[in-house]
């Protein structure tokens, strides 16, 4: 350990590096000074690393001096999507339930803390969920993430519980420990979760999880869209498609017969 406390390894000028990049991709195009301020250095440090990113391809300069990310880094991005045959297998599937039900469909990722937006089909309706592909969101306040909670063990649940915070997102966010736990035992029961405008007010969301070979729920899908469509009557119909969907999506990817919520 260093005098203050960083790990021995740890290379600070590489972690401002790349919270040089963190700070474009939040705010976009910036000035080397407004840069200086973010990452709390001089603006003489702040440009360094700027042009530096800007030699190797990362960063762009615009005609006002300002910089950018580049392309490069989402070429980054999308190599690691690439990675994750997973959407290749499911894409055609996505693409059936879009069709009989019209709402966006959602592939997400349980990277063990937070649930990753890997792919989707959009609704061809004006009034629409767009969330990007990478982006990534809290388990507890979504139909994704608590599709995967609600089938972890439990010591990998409880871990989970222990370590995040129960913030509320909307006014309809389950924030206490116990009623999120009364939800995940439902969504153990019945196959499926639904967020009820838990993320955003005036959305709605249905999603069940998928097994990976290991028997593990890293992955969920989810049917999403506008309160005034997804309708409780909506909701049963796409469960009752989903979750045998799901389970057959599990199948085709090696899942054991045994980790199949509701399994028949």
């Amino acid at each position: 350990m260093s005098s203050k406390g960083e790990k021995y390894y740890f290379v600070a000028s590489l972690a401002k590096g790349l919270r040089t990049l963190e700070v474009l991709a939040e705010n976009g195009e910036m000035s080397a000074s407004k840069m200086a301020a973010h990452l709390e250095t001089s603006r003489a440090a702040s440009h360094r690393f700027l042009t530096t990113l800007r030699d190797l391809g990362y960063v762009e300069k615009t005609e006002d001096g300002r910089f950018r990310l580049s392309f490069k880094v989402l070429e980054l991005g999308m190599k690691k999507l690439e990675g994750f045959e997973i959407r290749h297998t499911v894409y055609p599937f996505m693409q059936e339930i879009a069709m009989a039900f019209g709402e966006t469909v959602n592939l997400g990722h349980w990277d063990g803390s937070a649930i990753v937006h890997l792919d989707k089909v959009n609704s061809k309706e004006i009034l629409r969920l767009d969330v990007g592909m990478g982006a990534a969101a809290p388990a507890y306040c979504t139909g994704l993430g608590k599709a995967v909670l609600a089938f972890l063990s439990d010591t990998e649940l409880n871990a989970y519980l222990e370590s995040v915070t129960l913030t509320a997102m909307s006014p309809k966010t389950i924030i206490s420990v116990n009623r999120l736990k009364a939800e995940i035992a439902r969504i153990r029961r019945c196959g499926y979760a639904v967020d009820n405008e838990e993320l955003s007010l005036g959305l709605r969301c249905v999603a069940a999880p998928i097994f990976d070979y290991t028997g593990c729920p890293n992955y969920a899908l989810s049917i999403s869209g506008p309160s005034q469509r997804m309708t409780k009557k909506k909701i049963d119909a796409i469960q009752a498609k989903l979750v045998p969907l799901c389970r057959q999506i599990s199948r085709q990817i090696g899942a054991p017969h045994k980790s199949d919520p509701n399994p028949g």
